[in-house]
């Protein structure tokens, strides 16, 4: 196997509270073969002089849609599953361009996609999909107009392709079941209304605490797990005590809630950046003011709520759950948790917790012998700047996935 040797790096593994200077990495096919702070002996590497820049994992985004290329999710009825994958492919590109190489798709991305980025015809992060999001009738996954009175065909639609409605007990199983069929790493539930949903009140219960046991017991019987879109604590509650594991944006998250999360050894997957700028620039590709007002509610709660989880010790991972054009923003994440964490908090959300979101401890996330060489090259301190991870990639010189370069500079 090939190798890669590191050189003159100032390697920030997340586990460690400092970047530490003179680093070397020896990567040898698609995995991390060694770490030291003396010189590697690797005759026959190719190597890579890092410039005392600073080396670290690949950012993780565990909240992110790759199907949904539209801000106002109604105008994906006219999209085609043609133009959704070549959209996807693009949308992917920008991730991986921007550092992150490993991303969740809560919804949408199925294993046809998934397999065109493993085999390498498209360029993007590692995918773990979650198949179609499943709610119930009128909750937050129910596509159709009020003045459709059956589900449409999801071959030449791309939002019914990306969400299944399931009705009781055998019926959520049912779907769930179909979801892990098509190759789901996990599997999506709504658990309580949405901005971008126009009919569900954002404070709605949606699943009974019936259904939701039937898809947690289901996904666990599988050895998969369930994510919760859940807002309120109400929603988060009935979704934790019936088995979720991860609560999806958790806004209104209270400290009984919270609590409650870290009792059973849930994560929370925040994502500020889609509110702030949902708020900003939404409007104006066509989300409603019904659907603004919805979101300045949340948009209120999300900073607090990232405080609530802190002072109750739940873990939380990094996710943008960006739509359409505005998935640009990806990395202003960072920018909106810094007003209440330090620098070295966020990056290891965005890859330590992100790895075990994933439940791949030790594989993805670090700079250890045996871990996927997914690493990124920053011109510069990120724990100094985070703004080193704005700009689409332009402070990232070098970026690599499973041992491979996307982009070396160097």
């Amino acid at each position: 196997m090939s190798q890669i040797l590191f050189r003159n790096a100032s390697l920030l593994d997340p586990r460690w509270d400092e970047a530490r200077g003179g680093y070397e990495v020896l990567v040898e096919g698609e995995r991390i073969k060694e770490v030291s702070a003396k010189p590697i002996k690797a005759a026959n590497a190719r190597t890579v002089d890092c410039g005392k820049r600073t080396l670290m994992p690949g950012l993780i985004d565990c909240h992110v849609h790759v199907f949904l290329s539209e801000v106002n999710i109604r105008n994906l009825e006219n999209i085609p599953l043609t133009l959704m994958t070549a959209r996807a492919a693009d949308l992917m590109k920008g991730m991986i361009d921007r550092g992150f190489t490993t991303v969740r798709d809560t919804g949408g991305a199925d294993w046809g996609i998934k397999t065109a980025v493993e085999t390498g015809l498209i360029a993007g992060p590692r995918l773990f999909i979650s198949g179609r999001a499943i709610g119930p009738t009128g909750g937050h996954s129910d596509s159709r107009r009020r003045t459709d009175q059956g589900a449409p065909c999801g071959c030449c639609n791309a939002m019914v392709y990306s969400m299944a409605v399931a009705d009781g007990p055998d019926d959520v199983r049912k779907t769930v079941r179909e979801q892990m069929r098509q190759g789901a790493d996990q599997v999506k539930i709504m658990c309580s209304g949405g901005v971008a949903s126009p009919y569900d009140p954002l404070d709605s219960l949606q699943f009974s605490e019936a259904e939701i046991a039937a898809a947690t017991d289901e996904a666990r019987n599988f050895g998969r797990y369930v994510l919760a879109h859940a807002y309120t604590p109400e929603a988060i509650t009935r979704a934790v005590s019936n088995g979720v594991r991860t609560i999806e944006h958790g806004n209104l998250i209270d400290d009984k809630a919270a609590k409650l999360l870290k009792s059973k050894g849930g994560y929370m997957v925040a994502n500020l950046v889609t509110y702030f700028v949902m708020k900003e620039r939404a409007a104006q590709f066509g989300m409603t003011a019904d659907m603004l007002a919805k979101n300045d509610i949340v948009l209120d709660g999300a900073l607090r709520s990232l405080e609530t989880c802190k002072k109750a010790g739940v873990k939380v991972g990094y996710g943008s759950d960006l739509l359409g054009q505005l998935q640009v923003e990806q990395s202003r994440e960072f920018l909106f948790r810094a007003e209440v964490l330090k620098p070295l908090e966020i990056i290891r959300q965005a890859t330590v917790v992100g790895a075990e979101v994933l439940r791949q401890e030790g594989k993805l996330g670090v700079v250890e012998p045996g871990a996927f060489a997914d690493l990124i090259v920053v011109d510069g301190d990120p724990l100094k700047n985070l703004k080193l991870f704005l700009d689409q990639g332009k402070h990232l010189p070098l970026i690599m996935k499973a041992g491979r370069f996307h982009k070396n500079a160097l």
